[in-house]
Order: structure tokens, then C-alpha cells, then sequence
């Protein structure tokens, strides 16, 4: 379990305060997409993934990065229980989706790299080192029912 501090805790929740899901949710979920292109492979479903234009006209990529963006909310609201509050989501991307659990380190660099982008004074190196905390908890957490 991850020991917060209250200066931790506010800082997470001040930086997910200024997190508009509708437009960085769509922008997480491209950069994934484009920076890492084999995790493409999970999202068949998705339509033209193949280039850079159709994954950033694609709206079930959009639609999808709001939904990891939503996901994300509960970690903001359950800190202390994070493993608890993923573990049925740990165990569908385990068992059903059959995701790489490394591919949560990379969402959660994408993360970080578009907040910094989109609010950019947000995110100071003492905030971003928090942040990373934070994220590392919920990778931690998404791959907790990884046998």
C-alpha cells in the first residue's frame, strides 16, 4: 500500500481538478495510439487504426480515452484503495483482454506527457514527481490480478 501525505493527496486532486476528460481524454488515448503502434492489436474493433489522421478522427479512440480518463476519477477518489477499487478492471484486462501490463506504464507516461502539454503549469517537477506517484499506484494497482 502507498503511504500519501496530505501535500500529495491535494496535489493529485488539484491536478485532476484542471483534467477536462472530453478533451484531454481523447488526446491520451491518440498518443498511445501513435507513440506505441503495437498496442493497436487490442482495439480490432476500433475501425482504421493505420494511420495518424484515422486514429485521430476515430471516435471509438475518443470515446475510449474518456472512459481510462473516468476509470482514472476513482483512483483520485480512493487513493488508499486503489487495488481494491481495480481489481475486477485488473482482472478483465488480465483474463478476457489479455493486456501486457507494461502497456499501463506506458498509458500512464502518455498521461503525464499531455497534461504537462495541455496544462502546462501544472505539472512543476515537484507536482509532476507526485503525479508519477500517483500513476505508478494505478499501474501498480491495473496489474495487481496479474498472475
Amino acid at each position: 500500500m502507498v503511504k500519501w501525505t496530505e501535500l500529495e493527496r491535494s496535489t493529485v486532486k488539484a491536478i485532476w481538478e484542471k483534467v477536462d476528460i472530453d478533451d484531454i481524454g481523447p488526446q491520451i488515448w491518440a498518443r498511445v495510439l501513435i507513440v506505441y503502434p503495437w498496442t493497436e492489436r487490442y482495439f480490432g474493433s476500433f475501425g482504421d487504426l493505420f494511420t495518424i489522421t484515422a486514429i485521430l478522427k476515430n471516435d471509438k479512440v475518443a470515446a475510449h480515452g474518456k472512459v481510462v480518463l473516468k476509470a482514472l476519477d476513482k483512483a483520485v477518489n480512493n487513493m488508499d484503495n486503489m487495488k481494491r477499487t481495480y481489481a475486477d478492471l485488473s482482472q478483465l484486462h488480465f483474463q478476457k483482454l489479455e493486456v501486457d501490463p507494461d502497456s499501463f506504464r506506458l498509458l500512464a507516461d502518455c498521461i503525464t506527457i499531455t497534461i504537462a502539454c495541455k496544462l502546462k503549469s501544472a505539472l512543476s517537477p515537484q507536482s509532476q514527481a507526485i503525479w508519477q506517484k500517483f500513476l505508478y499506484a494505478v499501474v501498480d494497482a491495473m496489474s495487481s490480478q496479474y498472475r
